[in-house]
Formats: C-alpha cells, structure tokens, sequence
C-alpha cells in the first residue's frame, strides 16, 4: 500500500501472537516461553495496536465497541474489517471440569502445566501419604489430536528426565493416561501413522484408551465411560478447539458450528467490506473440492491459517481499490507431529504421492517445518538458539509454580500485624486497677 493510504488498527486482548504448535515444546521446557511469542507493537511498527477487547459491532453504522484493558469502552469507525479472532478450547459440561482441566491453547497454560507437573514430583517425593504420592504421580490428557498426543508425549519426556533428581520419584512411579472419544489418535497424518503413534506412546508407559470419554473429575477423582477411576491431580484437556463464542453477538453469518461462513475469497457472505480467516473461519477447500470432495472446508491449523492470511490481505487491497479478488486455494502439503525427543511423526504430499516417516527423520521434519514457519527471524533464530542449546545442555526441572501467586509472600511479609489481645487487667480503667492493686498487696 502507499503512505498514508489507510490505516491499520489490530484490537487483541493480547499484545502478543503464540505460535501454538510450539506449545508442548514450551510446556516441556525444550523452548524458553519467551520465544513462543511475537510482540504485536515489535512486528507490526506500522500498524496502531490497541489492547482490548472488541464487545459489539455495529454494520450499519461501521462502528466497533472497544473494551480495553482501564477506563470505559469507546467506539471506534471503520471501512474495512476482518475477524481472526482465532478459536477457544472447546469444552462439555462434565462436573470437575472447569475446576480441575488445564487447557494448552496459550502459553500461560503451557507455562501453567509445566510447573504443575513438576510441583506434583515435589509433592510426591516429600510425602508419607501413599494416597496423596498415587494421586500427584498420575497424569490424565484427554484429547488424541495434535494437541493432546504432542503434549502428553513432551510432557513424558520432561517428567523421565525430571525424575533423575528425586531420590522417591521414578518413571515406573508415574501413570499416563491418554483417552480420546474416537477410534484412534493423530487422524491428521493417516491411520497407519496414528496406529505407530498409539504403539510408541504405549512402549513408553502411556497407557492409551480409544472410544472412550470423560463422565466427571470431580475433586480430581477421574471416571471414564469405560469403567476406569482413577484419582488425579493434573488433568490436561486438549479435546478439540471450537471459534470463539464472541462471534455471535458481532451480526456476522454463521456456519452450523459457529464459524464466520466467507466465499473461497475470505470475504463473508453478504458483504464487501469484511474478511475473515483462521480458525474462526469456515472457508471453502477449493482445492478439495476440485478433487471431488463434496462439502469440503479448510481445516483449522496453522498450515491454511497462513496461507489464508497472504490472500486476504491482497483481497483487502483489491477490495480498496475496485480489484476482483482471488479465491484462496491450497492443497494439504501433509502434517508433522512430535512425539518428544527425538520422536515423531510426518506425512508429506507431494502430488499424488504420500511420503510417510515416523521416528527421529520424522521428528527433525517437525521442528524444521514449525522452525521456518515461525513469524520473524528474531523468533526462528531464538527457537533454533534453545534447540541448539539442548544438545549439550540438561533440560531445566525447576519449577516456578510461585509465578502464578507472586506477591504472596510479599503481602504476607507486609501485612499488617494482628492486633495483640491485651490482658484483663489491662482493659480495667485506671482508678480500678489500682485499687484492686492495693486490695491484692494488703
């Protein structure tokens, strides 16, 4: 665009972007959390980023309500829009669940979990109660995706390694347990893959069950709809993403599982001012379609998220300027997951062709696909920094589960002094205290 012809203003709650497939990694200590984030203000010099929250928009007037982080919320006009509000963790009513899950869609959730599960080792090297040891040493993922597989397989890695320096604490000690509603984990990368991803989780102690859900985790006590409970007190929910519930109270046309329902241009239907993308977006799979797929719609990853982006901003430019605008279409290049350390698996499409890895080739495709996908060169080389780094140096075990409460022990230390109760005769008035002195002497 050319100097002064617009200006761009992004409204996030954050003022930061996670790059959520690194989130196991974060959570498991292999990246600094510090390099999972893009600073807004640092990437986007040219734009006006405001930290807020939009409540309400109104299309006729082209008008959006900002609530942002102090005062009182304001109005702000616009001419174009897009929503790319991305998408939330997607949840059921199972009792326990919103007191005991732990999510991984943010990196304060990967940061949370990582010092959850090593406060757990803590508990249970310095415990009598075998009750209490049992119930901190297992650890309960539900959700067999990209998410949940990931994060268990890193999170494994973490607590054999941590396990090295508790004189009480052994893997053998330790029970994880993956459990996801469908017939199989991974369905990303193929059947066969997902199958090789179950027997490896499984070689290393994870105990995986398939076609099975969650009924309650009340108190950390975990019931499965198989018959299984078990007592817990990490339970990680990675069941799945749903687009954010905000989107309808915004006027927008909604698909039937709430997405913003846009042409293949991104531009939502009945409009020629807004564009949506992401995972908040439900847009069609040309490509797919092309092939024969009836009804297709692009998957909610990072892969079409991308891609998607680089169409909707030349078609916001088209849009200003009286341009048609380009339909976006991309066919699957395949997925890659890491399992930990030196683990993973990948399917690559090229063509007609599928090329299908598994094990440390697949796991060095994953980090060099997500490492070049990283926004800005500052992150990508940060990231490869901490890989590098790991091969000569020990992974960190300390938890710093303070973080999350940190001027507890600042207000306890300066809270003011409870008021010392004064004795009986104290509280007598003067003159009757010294007769009743006199009475005691005589």
């Amino acid at each position: 665009m050319r100097y002064g012809e617009a200006t761009v203003t992004v409204v996030d709650p954050r003022s930061y972007m996670t790059y959520q497939p690194f989130l196991p990694e974060a959570a498991a200590g292999s990246i600094s959390p510090r390099h999972v984030v893009v600073p807004l203000r640092r990437v986007l010099p040219k734009a006006e980023v405001l930290t807020g929250r939009v409540t309400t928009i109104d299309q006729d007037r082209k008008v959006a309500t900002i609530a942002p982080l102090v005062g009182e919320a304001y109005e702000l006009p616009f001419d174009y829009l897009v929503i790319a509000m991305g998408a939330v963790s997607r949840t059921f009513p199972i009792p326990g669940l919103a007191e005991q899950g732990i999510g991984m869609k943010g990196i304060e959730e990967a940061i949370g979990l990582r010092n959850h599960v090593l406060e757990q080792l803590d508990k249970a090297d310095s415990t009598n109660d075998e009750e209490v040891r049992r119930k901190a040493l297992t650890f309960v993922f539900v959700g067999g995706g990209f998410a949940g597989a990931e994060t268990i397989g890193e999170v494994e890695d973490m607590a054999r390694d941590a396990a090295k320096y508790y004189t009480n604490v052994s893997r053998e000690d330790m029970r994880f347990i993956l459990v996801d509603a469908a017939d199989k984990i991974l369905p990303e990368v193929g059947p066969k893959l997902g199958a090789y991803g179950k027997e490896h989780l499984e070689s290393r102690g994870v105990e995986v069950y398939l076609s099975t859900s969650m009924d309650s985790c009340v108190d950390g006590h975990v019931v499965l709809k198989n018959g299984l409970e078990v007592d817990s007190s990490t339970i990680v929910w990675t069941a799945g993403v749903k687009p954010n519930p905000v989107l309808s109270r915004f006027g927008l046309p909604l698909g039937p599982r709430g997405h913003v329902d846009t042409q293949a241009t991104l531009q939502v239907q009945g409009t020629d001012y807004i564009w949506a993308a992401g995972d908040n977006a439900q847009v069609p799979d040309v490509a797919a379609r092309k092939a024969g797929v009836e009804n297709a719609w692009c998957p909610p990853n990072a892969q079409h998220a991308l891609r998607q982006a680089r169409v909707l901003g030349d078609n916001v430019i088209s849009g200003i300027r009286g341009f048609p605008q380009k339909e976006y279409a991309h066919a699957n290049k395949g997925a890659v997951a890491g399992l930990g350390l030196h683990k993973g698996v990948a399917m690559i499409v090229m063509g007609k062709m599928k090329i299908k890895l598994k094990g440390r080739l697949a796991w060095y495709m994953h980090r060099s696909y997500h490492g070049f996908a990283m926004p800005t060169w500052n992150r990508k080389i940060r990231v490869f920094a901490d890989w590098t780094l790991a091969v000569f140096l020990k992974r960190e075990v300390v938890s710093l589960g303070a973080i999350e409460t940190p001027r507890e022990e600042f207000y306890e230390a300066a809270k003011p002094a409870p008021k010392v109760a004064q004795s009986a005769e104290a509280q007598l008035p003067p003159t009757r205290a010294k007769s009743e002195e006199k009475a005691k002497a005589s």
